[in-house]
């Protein structure tokens, strides 16, 4: 089994029950996805397989073969942050910064998931093309991923800067 990590190829963990998770950390030593409640209830461990956002402690290694995974780690290219990490930082979209890993991949994810036309609870229009971005939907779509601390009004902030930037 081999597993594309960050665009570079890794060999599975022989343990079929290994969580993603903790092949990132304890195998790999990729300690930006964080550990939060190990449940899938906080989304601190958010990864993005092959265009879609995981709870990579729900997600086997195993089940991750033969896919593309990136980490927050494989956001940045060439030591240059990624759009929604700067944003982040000029949003103050963190404090403790726990969560952080987690809410940029999940919001890089969400904004791949607008743009491919899915709708959320709170679409206001099924039947467009786009969602309209709005803090409600914003909210709605990053709902999954907890912030403790309370940098939830950066946080959209940061995720509709980088959208309007990208529509522009």
């Amino acid at each position: 089994m081999a597993i594309r990590i960050n665009g570079a190829e890794v060999q599975a963990p022989g343990d079929a029950r290994v969580s993603l998770l903790d092949f990132l950390r304890e195998h790999l030593h990729l300690t930006g996805t964080k550990v939060g409640c190990n449940q899938g209830a906080c989304g601190a461990c958010t990864v993005i397989i092959d265009g879609e956002r995981v709870l990579s402690c729900l997600t086997l290694a195993a089940q991750a073969d033969g896919r593309s995974v990136t980490t927050i780690e494989g956001l940045s290219a060439d030591g240059a942050l990624n759009p929604l990490q700067v944003a982040f930082i000029e949003h103050d979209g963190f404090q403790c910064g726990y969560c952080t890993p987690g809410q940029i991949c999940a919001a890089t994810a969400m904004l791949q998931e607008i743009e491919r036309g899915m709708p959320s609870y709170v679409t206001a229009d099924l039947a467009a093309e786009r969602a309209t971005l709005t803090a409600q939907e914003i909210r709605e779509r990053m709902s999954g991923n907890l912030c403790r601390c309370g940098a939830h009004n950066g946080i959209v902030e940061a995720i509709m800067q980088v959208a309007t930037e990208r529509a522009a």
